[in-house]
This record gives structure tokens, C-alpha cells and sequence, in this order.
């Protein structure tokens, strides 16, 4: 893939995509803020993100607005098939020095992967880079989120298990699920809540907003990662606010939240 910014080519490792209802979440709560944070306006159709290398080894990545040509090479990756991804350059929306994710891949025959100088890119930005795993915040809260849906075999038998009783009564739990109930009555930024296929008559339900993530399944089991709670995961009550011993009866039970959430959320094509 040739890159008109520095005339070189670029050698492509992976790709992503970034639209408002599949996007890498350590990058926002929502597609708008993560956008925001790449510096590009928030396309209702969304972008493709292209992670390489140049000749000399630098890190860059490259967002284009093919989506569908992205999408398409995702796929086949997925799908453990090669395809070769080559935008077309009058697809090119900005290069940016950097990775955003973690890789442990580097093209082969050229120099190993390092970012290339503050500047570089044209933006004056500092190069992107992937999340620390020595702190807690948002990122992780997020990407902590996301663990749980990919071992959601896992999490939802321990949900079963324990009634999810243990430490439902935190103050935290209840104000995020009054932000989501607030999702469901007034549609939020998107992508701050998804739904995907997870099997038949099931969806996986994912909602982020201010200091919290929850992620569901609407046949039942629900979590919540909280940024006050370093590591810590609280299983949902499925009655609601009694068992949040939070008084008054404001908050539904699980089952309806849910499936008011499902209502409200953005899905893939």
C-alpha cells in the first residue's frame, strides 16, 4: 500500500474497524469520542483503520474511509483466510503515527517496529500507543468489559452460581444503572450501547457511559466494571433496586432493562 504522505509504501500488518457499532473500545465510550481522540469527524458510515509499517520500520496507522473493502479483509482474517488489503490512496483520510493497539507482528525484511518521531505525521501529535496495563482507568474498564463478553461462558455460569449477591450493594452499581435506564428513555451518543448476535433468540448487549461498562446477555446474566473499582466486577442484580438496598424501587428489574436497552442499541449491518 503506497502513502502519500511520506511517498512511501506501507506494509500492512492488520486492520480494524472503526464505525459506530464495532469499534476498538480503548479508544471511547462511544464512536463520536473515539473519533474524537483520532482527530477525524465522526462519518456516519465510519472509517477502516490500516496498521503497518514503512520502510523503515515505522509504526503507522492509516484511517480510510473504504469501509467495506476493510470489513471484507476483516472477515477473511477472521474466517482464518489471506486477503490482501491495498485502499486505494484517494481513500486515505489521515496517516497517524503509531499504533493504537497492542501488535506482536512486524513486516518481515525491514526494520523493527519503533514510532517514528513527535511530528512525523504532520499533526504535531504524540505517536499513538496502546494502553498501559500497569494503571486503571476507562481503558481498562473497558477492555475489561470486553474480556467478559469473549469468556462469557465463564462469567455467566459464575453469575449462576453466586446469584450474583456478593457485592451488588455498592453505590456505584445503581448510579450506572440509572444512567441506563436514562439510554433507554433518551438515545445516548452512538455505539455507548451495541447489541450482537449470540445465538438464536440471544443478543449480547454492551453499554458504556461515565466511570462505567456493563455488558449482558439478554437471556439474563449482567456485569458491571466500574472506574472506582480497580479489577472488580459486579454481578447485576436481577430484581433490580431492592437488592441494591438503594430504598425506593427506581430502577427496573434486570430483565426489563435489558430488553429496553436492546431497544435502543445500534447493531451491525
Amino acid at each position: 500500500m503506497s502513502d502519500e504522505e511520506d511517498g512511501g509504501s506501507l506494509y500492512v500488518l492488520t486492520a480494524v474497524l472503526l464505525t459506530p457499532t464495532r469499534f476498538p473500545t480503548m479508544l471511547g465510550d462511544d464512536f463520536p469520542e473515539a473519533c474524537a481522540l483520532l482527530g477525524i469527524p465522526p462519518a456516519p458510515d465510519g472509517y477502516g483503520l490500516v496498521l503497518g509499517q514503512d520502510q523503515e520500520g515505522a509504526r503507522w496507522t492509516v484511517v480510510v474511509d473504504d469501509v467495506a473493502l476493510v470489513a471484507s479483509a476483516v472477515a477473511a482474517w477472521d474466517c482464518g483466510i489471506d486477503h490482501e488489503l491495498s485502499p486505494d490512496e484517494r481513500s486515505i483520510v489521515v496517516s497517524l503515527a503509531g499504533w493504537p493497539l497492542d501488535l506482536t507482528v512486524a513486516a518481515p525484511g525491514i526494520p523493527e517496529p519503533h514510532d517514528p518521531e513527535q511530528g512525523a505525521d504532520g499533526t504535531g501529535r504524540v505517536p499513538l500507543a496502546p494502553p498501559s496495563a500497569d494503571a486503571w482507568g476507562p481503558v481498562q474498564r473497558r477492555l475489561g468489559a470486553d474480556q467478559i463478553a469473549r469468556e462469557w461462558a465463564d462469567w455467566g455460569g459464575r453469575e449462576a452460581e453466586d446469584g450474583g449477591a456478593a457485592s451488588a450493594a455498592h453505590p456505584g452499581l445503581a448510579r450506572a444503572l440509572r444512567e441506563a435506564v436514562a439510554y433507554a428513555r433518551e438515545a445516548p451518543p452512538p455505539g455507548r450501547v451495541r447489541s450482537s448476535f449470540a445465538g438464536e433468540g440471544t443478543r449480547t448487549l454492551r453499554a458504556d457511559g461515565p466511570g462505567w461498562s456493563l455488558v449482558a446477555r439478554t437471556d439474563g446474566a449482567a456485569f458491571v466494571l466500574l472506574d472506582e473499582l480497580p479489577g472488580e466486577v459486579l454481578s447485576v442484580p436481577r430484581t433490580g433496586a431492592p437488592a441494591l438496598r438503594e430504598g425506593p424501587a427506581d430502577l427496573p428489574a434486570l430483565a426489563d432493562l435489558l430488553t429496553a436497552l436492546d431497544r435502543v442499541a445500534l447493531r451491525p449491518a
